[in-house]
């Protein structure tokens, strides 16, 4: 390995590759042609911030990755991708936001060069960076072409982690303890939410020992009181106030990998009621980490935990987590299998999933979630280490 900024041997994408095309043949494609920028990491090492124009690589059925996207970005390209530089092809800049012409002109060009002017290519539909216009010019401009959906071929492929890879999101864990540390440390009354995004912010970046800390897929998610009844709320610059809960859903990231964690901060004292769902809620995750084995399914992480809410008299429905590992904005998931009730995806080792049944109730929001490893044997293993528990500050 030539390129110091790849950040695995060349055996490890040899064996994604393998994985790849067994899924592709099982498919029946005859090539494949990704968009999703985790899905062109995970195969040929690209990682830059140039997502916001067309993109992609192409998996032929034998042979070395071609990396295709912008001219300039071609030079990142080069010093990032795993291939030779005959691997890596380049659009001119009047490709860009034209309307006279589309970067899929040029694509289907390359597909009709490779001999796959007849083929049955796979291309992932519903993603956020293959667009409707992409996919109507690419089909215009290769008639004779099949382009089969395949969304999230690559991303099952990617939902058993490699040693080298769990390494990578043990660091980043390592950067998430780091960061949610922060966050419960600093805050307090009056500090304006911004400034202490700030500080979280630095925390991540600056990184743990060494390690480095890259910027997740997803921004700071730090609401407040009734703003933290909703979900994926971010901030604002008012400053926090006594008598209200703070949930923080943060992540630390190392070279794209990631381990996200939520923890709640309680400014003054917390209602009866709240401190009694928060010892249910710790019950039930409890229940949903010891329900997370090997041989298991996904369903019954999420039914061990819906029990114990049941027990409790708690109400709870929805999705539960998902997979995390190397991803890209605007989301750390790996659109694949879900916890909750439906999804009998069945648990291997390797398999890490971020297990989240936080409860947004009519007043206030509780965060409280883990990264979990699924393990050879025995219950899962929560990467991060931060104490599971209501913070309060008086």
């Amino acid at each position: 390995m030539t390129n110091p900024n790849i950040p695995f041997e060349r055996s490890e994408y040899q064996q994604r590759l393998a994985k790849t095309r067994a899924a592709m043949a099982d498919a029946g494609l005859d090539a494949l042609f990704v968009t999703d920028p985790s899905n062109q990491a995970w195969l040929a090492g690209y990682d830059g911030w140039s997502f916001y124009v067309h993109q992609g690589v192409i998996i032929p059925r034998d042979g070395d990755p071609i990396w295709w996207g912008r001219h300039m970005d071609m030079m990142g390209a080069r010093r990032t991708c795993w291939m030779p530089q005959d691997r890596l092809l380049g659009y001119g800049d009047h490709y860009v936001q034209s309307t006279d012409r589309h970067p899929m002109q040029d694509l289907a060009g390359h597909l009709r060069a490779l001999g796959l002017e007849r083929a049955r290519i796979g291309v992932e539909m519903e993603n956020y960076y293959y667009s409707a216009k992409a996919h109507a010019v690419l089909t215009a401009a290769l008639p004779e072409a099949t382009l089969a959906e395949a969304t999230a071929l690559v991303n099952w492929q990617r939902l058993t982690k490699s040693d080298a890879e769990l390494g990578f999101m043990r660091k980043a864990a390592r950067i998430t303890d780091k960061v949610i540390q922060t966050a419960i440390e600093r805050a307090a009354p009056g500090v304006r939410k911004n400034d202490l995004v700030a500080d979280i912010l630095h925390a991540g970046v600056t990184g743990v020992e060494g390690d480095w800390g890259d910027y997740p897929a997803i921004v700071p998610l730090t609401p407040s009181g009734l703003d933290a009844t909703a979900a994926h709320l971010t901030w604002d610059g008012t400053p926090m106030r006594q008598g209200e809960a703070t949930f923080f859903e943060l992540s630390g990231c190392y070279r794209r990998y990631h381990a996200p964690l939520s923890r709640t901060v309680f400014l003054g004292t917390p209602s009866e009621e709240m401190l009694r769902i928060e010892a249910a809620q710790i019950e039930g995750i409890a229940a949903g980490i010891e329900a997370a084995r090997a041989g298991n399914r996904t369903c019954d992480i999420a039914n061990a935990f819906m029990a114990v809410m049941a027990k409790h008299g708690i109400e709870r429905s929805g999705r539960m987590g998902y997979p995390v590992g190397l991803s890209y904005p605007p989301d750390w998931g790996e659109r694949t299998a879900s916890i909750r009730s439906e999804d009998t995806t069945v648990l291997q080792p390797g398999m890490v999933f971020h297990f989240m049944p936080a409860l947004w109730m009519d007043t206030w929001g509780l965060e409280t979630t883990e990264t979990l490893l699924i393990r050879d044997t025995g219950a899962a293993e929560p990467l991060c280490s931060i104490e599971r528990k209501l913070f309060v500050k008086g």
